[in-house]
């Protein structure tokens, strides 16, 4: 594994999940301590803190640190002051629930599904931020129909920051099985492959052919492709995570060379950050083991709010040495008539008559008005399992997608 990129910040993978005597330890003192539910996003954030995902982090940011964070990525507080982050890793409360709490005390985390104990917080800081200047920063908006910029308005108005222990992965493990792998798992599996060059493609949908021509790129120069898929919450209308992982398995079994790809997924919610979320999705998977990160059209983008191709422009602003990882850069990718196969901006000289052009969005749309989806679209396995899925639904669960911004060309 010394072979492989090394993680965030240049010294070893930061798992915080607690085993053995020491998690036997802590859940003895659960009882006795003040408890806090967590919102959905922190319990994402939670388990990657324990699975080593977010290396170097100990925990949720204090001030300074989500200050720096917001202002110019960096972290500002201990050891860690001048580490690259680009989005603050924060744990919010009401204003009531923080005054009950005092620094220096420990406090339970519990699962925002079910209750349980996910985690113990040591409270170090309690402060209060404008979330104005979070969401400019961050989603480069106010908007509140932006859904980031909402998950962050709707938040408690305190944040409490301090080391965590984990003592839970929640339903990850049993639900995905061998497709939810940590760091550790993924850059074992890296080594034993003998791969040293790896791409991660990040996908919140299920792969259509422009995502396949994306990856297969991406094997042609790398010695392979980490299919890495979000499995924790998206927007309303999206597809669940147990469908498209069905159809990215089904996709990977019929249209790739065996042993050049592998599909593994990770536990965070989408939070739609545009160009920050394509640092923060390159961060991550620099601890998973990869070399590169795949970053095509609107890359964690939603609606019209960012450029399609900001999600790589920022990587031209970074500091050198803020990540060891980099973008491998793909534009436009469509169905050419023309040329007969799928192309790029950059190998197809022919115009907009001829391409199809293919987006997440508009399969979700024509998929849930039972519209039919145009030839070259996707694969007819995975529509398959898509219609499917669509089938299955009642009509109000059934949410009008609408196409706005580069989805909508």
């Amino acid at each position: 594994m010394s072979a492989l990129i090394p993680p965030h910040g240049g010294g070893e993978l930061k798992p915080l999940l607690l085993t053995g005597a020491a998690l036997e330890a802590a859940l003895a003192r659960v009882p006795s301590l003040p408890s806090l539910t967590v919102s959905s996003r922190e319990k994402g954030d939670l388990i990657m803190l324990g699975i080593g995902g977010f290396t170097p982090l100990s925990g949720f940011m204090g001030e300074a640190d989500w200050r720096g964070v917001c202002a110019d990525m960096q972290l500002k507080q201990g050891a860690l002051a001048g580490v690259f982050w680009p989005i603050p890793i924060t744990l919010s409360a009401s204003t009531s629930e923080a005054e009950a709490l005092t620094v220096g005390q420990e406090v339970v985390l519990r699962d925002p599904d079910n209750g349980s104990p996910l985690a113990i917080l040591t409270l170090s800081e309690r402060y209060s931020i404008d979330k104005a200047y979070e969401c400019q920063q961050v989603f480069a908006t106010t908007d509140p129909e932006h859904p980031g910029v909402r998950m962050v308005l709707e938040q408690g108005e305190v944040n409490l920051a301090g080391q965590v222990q984990v003592l839970s992965l929640g339903e990850f493990p049993e639900q995905y099985g061998e497709l939810f792998q940590s760091p550790a798992e993924t850059r074992a599996a890296f080594a034993a492959k003998g791969w040293k060059k790896i791409a991660a493609f990040q996908t919140r949908n299920p792969m259509h052919r422009s995502h396949e021509y994306l990856v297969k790129i991406a094997v042609e120069v790398c010695d392979g492709v980490l299919i890495h898929s979000l499995l924790g919450k998206l927007k309303a209308g999206d597809i669940p995570a147990p469908v498209r992982t069905e159809a990215i398995g089904t996709l990977v079994d019929r249209y790739f060379v065996p042993g050049t790809v592998l599909q593994a997924g990770y536990p965070l919610d989408m939070r739609y950050a545009g160009p920050r979320e394509a640092l923060l999705h390159a961060l991550f998977r620099q601890n998973y083991g990869c070399t590169h990160l795949i970053v095509g059209r609107d890359h964690a983008g939603v609606g019209s709010y960012y450029g399609p191709f900001d999600g790589q422009h920022i990587f031209d602003t970074l500091p050198a040495g803020a990540l060891q990882i980099e973008p491998l850069k793909i534009d436009w990718t469509f169905y050419c008539s023309e040329c007969g196969g799928m192309a790029s901006s950059r190998t197809c000289p022919h115009d907009e008559s001829k391409r199809l052009l293919l987006s997440g969005t508009k399969l979700r749309k024509l998929l849930s008005e039972d519209q039919p989806v145009p030839e070259h679209f996707s694969r007819p396995e995975v529509l398959a399992i898509l219609r499917e899925y669509y089938a299955g639904l009642e009509a109000h669960e059934r949410v009008e997608v609408k196409l706005s911004g580069h989805s909508a060309r």
